[in-house]
C-alpha cells in the first residue's frame, strides 16, 4: 500500500514537472518568436527601402540641400569612415595594452581593480553622456564642432570593449603555456609578446572588430562633438559629416529625397555592421 503511494507521489511529480517544463519552454518559444518577428520586419523593410533608395549618386555626390533633386551621401561616408577609423586606431592600443596589465599583471592589485570599475562603468555608459563629456572638455574649449572631438568620442567607446574582450581571452589561455615559455627563460614581456597575446590574438582582433561595429551607428555622440556638414572636407579641425548624424536629420525631414538617402544610409551602416559581425563570428568559430 506504501509503495503504492509513493509511486503515486512520484507520477505526480513527474507530471508536475512535465507542465512546468512544457510551460517555460512555451513562453521561452513564444518569446523567441516575439524577438524574431521584430527582427524580421526591422531587416525586410530597412532591406526593401534601402535598396530602393540606393544609386551611384549616393557615393559620389554630396548631401544635398533641402528640397532639391539628386545629391548623394559621399561626403557622409567618408566621414564616417574617417572618424570610425582613426578612433579605432586610437582606441584599439589603448585598449589592448590596458587589457594586458588586467590579464596578466593586475589581476590581485588594487589599480587593477580600480581599472575594471572604471572599465565597466565606460563599457555601460549611455553614449550620449560619453558625447557630452567630450563637448565639455573639447568642443567648449575649442568653440567649435569637429572631427578630433568626434574621433575622441568614438575611441573613448571603443577602449572598454577592447579591453575586457582582451582580459577575458588572455584568462582563457592555459597557465601552462606561461610556465613553458619561462621555464625556456623567457622574460615576461616575451611570454606575453610570443605566446600568450599569439594564442589569444582570434579573440582580441573579434574584440576590436566587435568595438568597430559598435561605433559605426553611434548618432549620440557625433551630434554633440562631430555634428555634421553638407559638403566634402577633409578637414578634422572643422565639423564633419557622417552617416549616422545624416541619418538621423535626413529621416525626420519631410522631403522624400532625403528619406530615400536616410534609408540607404541605413542599409549601408547595417550591411557594414553585418559583415563585421560575421566577420568576426568566424574568426571565433576557427579558433575554437
Amino acid at each position: 500500500m506504501s509503495s503504492a503511494i509513493a509511486n503515486d507521489r512520484r507520477l505526480a511529480l513527474h507530471l508536475k514537472r512535465k507542465r512546468i517544463n512544457i510551460l517555460a519552454l512555451s513562453l521561452s518559444l513564444s518569446a523567441m518568436a516575439f524577438g524574431l518577428f521584430w527582427l524580421i520586419w526591422i531587416l525586410f523593410n530597412t532591406i526593401v527601402l534601402g535598396v530602393s533608395g540606393m544609386s551611384i549618386a549616393i557615393f559620389t555626390e554630396m548631401t544635398p540641400a533641402p528640397n532639391v533633386v539628386g545629391g548623394g551621401l559621399a561626403n557622409a561616408i567618408y566621414g564616417s569612415l574617417m572618424m570610425v577609423g582613426l578612433a579605432t586606431l586610437l582606441g584599439t592600443p589603448i585598449g589592448v595594452l590596458a587589457g594586458v596589465y588586467l590579464g596578466e599583471y593586475g589581476q590581485r592589485t588594487v589599480l587593477g581593480e580600480m581599472t575594471r570599475f572604471v572599465n565597466d562603468i565606460l563599457l555601460s555608459a549611455p553614449s550620449i553622456v560619453i558625447g557630452l563629456f567630450i563637448y565639455a572638455i573639447v568642443v567648449a574649449k575649442m568653440k567649435t564642432f569637429s572631427g578630433y572631438a568626434g574621433i575622441l568620442a568614438l575611441a573613448l567607446i571603443v577602449i572598454p570593449v577592447v579591453v575586457r574582450t582582451t582580459e577575458n581571452m588572455l584568462q582563457l589561455i592555459p597557465n601552462q603555456l606561461r610556465e613553458a615559455a619561462y621555464a625556456l627563460g623567457a622574460p615576461k614581456w616575451k611570454v606575453i609578446m610570443m605566446v600568450t597575446l599569439k594564442a589569444a590574438r582570434a579573440g582580441v582582433v573579434t574584440g576590436i572588430l566587435l568595438a568597430i561595429a559598435r561605433i559605426a551607428g553611434e548618432t549620440a555622440p557625433l551630434l554633440f562633438t562631430a555634428l555634421s556638414n553638407q559638403f566634402w572636407t577633409m578637414d578634422l579641425s572643422q565639423p564633419m559629416a557622417n552617416l549616422p548624424v545624416t541619418i538621423f536629420k535626413f529621416a525626420l525631414s519631410p522631403f522624400e529625397n532625403w528619406q530615400k538617402m536616410a534609408w540607404a544610409g541605413v542599409f549601408l551602416i547595417t550591411m557594414g555592421v553585418l559583415a563585421l559581425n560575421i566577420i568576426a563570428r568566424v574568426m571565433f568559430r576557427k579558433k575554437d
